[in-house]
C-alpha cells in the first residue's frame, strides 16, 4: 500500500520483541514512506482483533486469498493466520492480513504492542529489509533515542525542540570558517 504492487515479501524472521521482513524493492525508502508503514502497522495493533488460525489443505488457502512465499514449501494442510481488519478499499471489512505461516505469535493484535523501525536497507540486488523493534523492545528503543536527543540538545545549550535551527546555524557558521 505505502511502495506499490510490486512488492513480495522475500522472507521474515519474527521474534518476541523483533522482526526482520525482507521485500522486493529497487530503491530505499524515504522517511516519509517509513512514517507511513509504521503508521500503518501501528494502526492494525491498536485495533486488536482476534488473531484467526485456521488448519486447511493448501488449494483451499489459496482460494481464500492467502499470502504464500514464493519458493517455499508447503504440505498438504497449512496453517492460515488472519488478522486485522480492513478499513477502506477491496479490504474494507475483511481481514487485512491473510497468510500462511507456521506459527502464531499473539493472540489478538494488541499483544504486539507498539511497533517501530529501526532500520531499512538493501540486502541484495532489488531486495530491502526493514527491522523492527514491538512491545517492550520498541519502548526500549524510544526511550533510548529520547535519551540521545536530550544528551546532544545538552552539549548544544538547547532544547530538543530548538535542535533543527541550532544545527543548522552551526553549519553555516561552519561553511563561513572554511
Amino acid at each position: 500500500q505505502v511502495l506499490g504492487t510490486h512488492v513480495a515479501q522475500k522472507g521474515s524472521l519474527v521474534a518476541p520483541e523483533r522482526l526482520r521482513f525482507d521485500f522486493s524493492h529497487t530503491k530505499p525508502m524515504s522517511a516519509e514512506e517509513i512514517a507511513a508503514v509504521e503508521a500503518m502497522a501501528n494502526a492494525f495493533v491498536l485495533q486488536n482483533s482476534p488473531v484467526e488460525t485456521r488448519l486447511m489443505g493448501i488449494e483451499e488457502a489459496m482460494q481464500t486469498g492467502a499470502m504464500a512465499l514464493f519458493g517455499e514449501k508447503y504440505g498438504e494442510e497449512v496453517r492460515v493466520v488472519s488478522m486485522g481488519v480492513g478499513t477502506a478499499g477491496a479490504k474494507a471489512n475483511k481481514a487485512w492480513s491473510v497468510e500462511l505461516c507456521g506459527g502464531t505469535h499473539v493472540g489478538r493484535t494488541g499483544d504486539i504492542g507498539f511497533f517501530k523501525i529501526t532500520s531499512e536497507g538493501g540486502i541484495a540486488s532489488g531486495v530491502r529489509r526493514i527491522e523492527a523493534v514491538t512491545g517492550e523492545g520498541a519502548l526500549q528503543a524510544v526511550k533510548a533515542t529520547d535519551a540521545t536527543l536530550k544528551r546532544v540538545a545538552s552539549a548544544l545549550r538547547a532544547t530538543p525542540a530548538e535542535l533543527e535551527a541550532k544545527v543548522t546555524q552551526l553549519l553555516e557558521q561552519q561553511k563561513k570558517f572554511e
